[in-house]
């Protein structure tokens, strides 16, 4: 029987999983904002059945969806995939799941961060939130874990970590006004050591250009181990990627890790740039919220892939660059099995595969 804990995961022995660790499933959420997904969000359904037919291949998966859409989304997903009966406002899991810790023991519990789409009455992307941000504790008491809520408004795209002390993040995203205007970059650090168990916080000022989560550090890197990211790179001077990247790279050359390691970068292409056509513009209902018009640029990022258990399952986003991150990905994961998927869909959404993807670790 799950239950809400009233302590602090650090004191109760707790601390949050690398990606690369041992996974029991991973959870994804239906698309059908049609403010969001074009045409009722049929093209984001049949991409999304394709992520998760792949992470299938190593991971079993389950889908949250809604009822109205209970009986289109098992006709198009293979039986092997689980679907739960559940209300959201949209789906992007990464956000509004709960992040998970584990102990030496075995154990698992959920972190459940309010959630307020992306900036709340600031400038986040749709209102209102109230069933996205009741997710986490719902998978929780699903699973039977016991679960934290934590006191602060955070989106899981917004933290990466290592598995051994390090929390990557950005300026941008969590020193934003609509995220936590109350609490100082030292309170918000404390919160994440207090419900992570990590020891160092790497912050990065910037997140990808026109990224409208205000710059989620899993749309930029990616950590490949302990000690070692990847992250999107951009050589044309023109381009505002350029700086961002630039800046990115300087924080994470001049900051040691939670172990006292200097950080090896390896740089990985950015796609396009890419930007929303007028016929993908056109399948999208109206949004006080959200930029979906012909050339709005698309915040396009080959880091915003998948790990889950000794897979990748990357995006596939600009056919002149798709081989070459393929490559790039062989080489930094040897024995991995490197997936790519069609993700073009996702990217109209505002996000990608990792957004849209919930991990749960494997305990014993």
């Amino acid at each position: 029987m799950s239950k809400r804990l009233d302590s602090k995961p650090r004191n109760d022995g707790f601390r949050m999983p690398g990606e690369h660790e041992p996974q029991e499933a991973v959870w994804m959420a239906w698309p059908e904002r049609t403010d969001n997904w074009r045409y009722g969000g049929k093209p984001a359904q049949k991409t999304f059945t394709e992520v998760a037919k792949a992470i299938s291949q190593s991971t079993p998966v389950t889908m949250i969806v809604s009822s109205e859409q209970f009986e289109n989304a098992r006709g198009q997903l293979p039986e092997g995939i689980r679907l739960v009966e559940m209300s959201t406002d949209d789906s992007w899991m990464r956000d509004i799941g709960p992040s998970y810790v584990v102990n030496d023991e075995g154990e698992r519990r959920g972190i459940d961060w309010y959630f307020n789409a992306w900036g709340g009455l600031v400038d986040g992307l749709y209102y209102p939130w109230h069933n996205d941000d009741a997710v986490a504790q719902k998978v929780c008491e699903i699973l039977g874990d016991h679960s934290y809520k934590a006191q602060i408004v955070l989106e899981g795209g917004s933290i990466h970590v290592d598995g051994e002390g390090t929390l990557y993040t950005t300026e941008e995203c969590l020193l934003h006004e609509s995220r936590n205007p109350d609490l100082t970059r030292e309170e918000i650090e404390e919160v994440l050591c207090d419900h992570l168990s990590v020891d160092k916080v790497i912050w990065i000022p910037s997140g990808l250009y026109n990224d409208e989560t205000n710059g989620h550090v899993d749309n930029l890197i990616h950590v490949v181990r302990p000690g070692e990211v990847i992250l999107t790179w951009c050589d044309d001077e023109m381009d505002p990627q350029y700086d961002l990247s630039r800046s990115a790279l300087d924080a994470l050359l001049t900051q040691k890790d939670a172990k006292g390691r200097s950080i090896k970068v390896h740089k990985i292409p950015m796609p396009g740039p890419l930007f929303i056509t007028e016929e993908e513009a056109s399948g999208v209902d109206m949004s006080d919220g959200m930029e979906r018009v012909p050339g709005e640029r698309l915040a396009g990022s080959y880091a915003n892939y998948l790990v889950t258990n000794d897979q990748i399952v990357y995006p596939l986003l600009d056919k002149d660059h798709d081989a070459e991150v393929e490559a790039i990905l062989n080489e930094l994961y040897p024995g991995y099995r490197i997936t790519g998927v069609n993700a073009r869909e996702i990217l109209l959404g505002g996000g990608n595969i990792h957004c849209i993807t919930q991990q749960i670790p494997a305990v014993k």
